[in-house]
């Protein structure tokens, strides 16, 4: 061994130690300390102070998602988000992509259940450029009609070539049992005959009804002061006109009453199970308490009890995992496991064992602590960039979480206990009354109950 390779070897330590002190800094709990204000056209704007990198995100939140999408429309908000920077009165999507290309920056727009959003992401010395190009999608879309056609086209061929893929097949029919009459129960992209049957004409009155200032979130992150910042909005967002919103009722959230099942063969090796029902909203004050028994149940990875269980003593799955999306009404609970088809039935009564243990006996002290440990060590995970940081404000405006979250959330998340998983568990998992959806042959899995496809 050469001395070059020991000195190396006996410098290892002190590297290894370096970096440690360096990854636990870097991780700890980050200092952020937003701003809100309301500006006069009533753009609700958040402001964090970052001086790490010369950079500055923006993302904006409006409150036009496809929970309000036209009856028998599904996937005009999200064409609508998806359109925006596909042309504008002053430039047509080539210079859009070409100017925000030439200084090296992003800007994107999306569409989501909740709601829809823009963000944009440049050197603070291309701000200018950034924020012409950004306020002028907002404010100036042109919406042509060959851009909404091969957009459409584009969404329906997205929507057919899902039919093959078996997870997607299971997901969409768990969704439209669980939340009939309700547009949770239908993807955000729409489906096949909704998208065919948008025209401009939606697009424009979807824009015109809810692309309001005083229906808008900003959040600014990164290398400006507060004034600068609300100076920023307020010139480039001053020509946006508020108006009264009037927003649709959107149905009520109906609770699973009974069990049922959907059985849908495919010729394929292993099958695809979801079985669930509604779950909790994401201002639900149990929100805390359920995140740490989810981790517990089928949210941890490798340290769940799902996975323990069903993958690693059974050898029964590929994957399994339990999960409660949260959203502004609330959405779903749901277990998602792929197995063989022949172990289909084994599978769901491990599956349904786990779930009434953890509505039954207590959590273990290891489990509750080991699950408290990861969620509030990953927190910090969550601020690392600038565009994490406003992200999450983001959702912390449009939730109603309030400005404090960020420092309540590791002491609420500490506080849960055994008591309280127990409690959140036999409240919000029901194993009596769910809806089952099973992927694959059909013929191999033996399952038999409720109705076939």
């Amino acid at each position: 061994m050469s001395s070059k390779t020991k000195h190396i070897i006996r410098i290892l330590p002190a590297l290894f130690t370096i970096i440690i002190l360096w990854a636990s800094t870097c991780l700890a709990s980050p200092k952020i300390e937003p701003q809100r204000v309301v500006l006069k056209n009533g753009i609700t704007l958040l402001f964090v102070e970052t001086h790490a990198l010369p950079m500055v995100n923006i993302s904006v939140a409006i409150k036009a998602g496809a929970i309000y999408d036209p009856h028998e429309k599904g996937g005009v908000a999200g064409l609508t988000s998806a359109l925006l920077d596909e042309g504008t009165k002053n430039r047509s999507s080539k210079q859009i992509a070409e100017e925000i290309d030439f200084i090296g920056g992003k800007l994107s727009t999306s569409g989501g259940e909740d709601y829809s959003s823009a963000s944009l992401v440049v050197l603070k010395k291309d701000l200018k450029t950034g924020m012409d190009l950004l306020s002028d999608i907002l404010l100036n879309p042109a919406f042509p009609e060959e851009e909404l056609e091969r957009k459409k086209k584009e969404t329906i061929a997205s929507i057919i070539s899902e039919k093959d893929d078996p997870g997607a097949v299971v997901s969409k029919a768990f969704y439209k049992a669980v939340f009939p009459g309700h547009p949770y129960g239908i993807p955000v992209q729409g489906e096949e005959e909704s998208v065919g049957r948008i025209t401009r004409d939606d697009i424009v009155r979807f824009y015109q009804q809810y692309y309001k200032p005083n229906n808008a979130i900003v959040v600014v992150v990164g290398d400006l002061g507060y004034k600068e910042a609300v100076a920023l909005i307020e010139e480039y967002f001053r020509q946006w006109g508020k108006s009264k919103i009037t927003l649709p009722d959107v149905p009520a959230v109906t609770k699973v009453t009974k069990k049922g099942s959907i059985l849908i063969d495919r010729n394929i090796t292993q099958a695809n199970i979801v079985l669930g029902h509604t779950g909790i909203s994401r201002d639900n004050p149990d929100y805390y308490a359920v995140s740490v028994m989810n981790y517990i149940l089928g949210g941890g990875g490798f340290q769940s009890r799902l996975i323990k269980e069903i993958r690693d003593k059974k050898g029964l799955a590929y994957s399994v995992y339990s999960r409660f999306d949260v959203n502004k009404y609330p959405g779903a609970f749901s277990v998602e496991i792929q197995t063989k088809n022949e172990s289909a039935l084994e599978a769901l009564e491990g599956i349904k064992a786990e779930l009434n243990k953890i509505r039954d006996e207590k959590v273990s002290d290891e489990e509750l602590k080991d699950a408290k440990s990861y969620i509030t060590g990953s927190f910090p995970l969550k601020f690392d960039t600038n565009a994490k940081i406003s992200n999450f404000l983001v959702q912390i405006e449009f939730y109603n979480l309030g400005l404090d979250y960020l420092n309540e959330y590791v002491k609420k998340i500490e506080g849960i206990t055994k008591d309280d998983i127990m409690r959140v568990a036999k409240k919000y998992i029901d194993t009596e009354n769910y809806i089952m959806v099973a992927v694959g042959n059909q013929e191999k899995t033996g399952l038999k109950e409720g109705t076939n496809k």
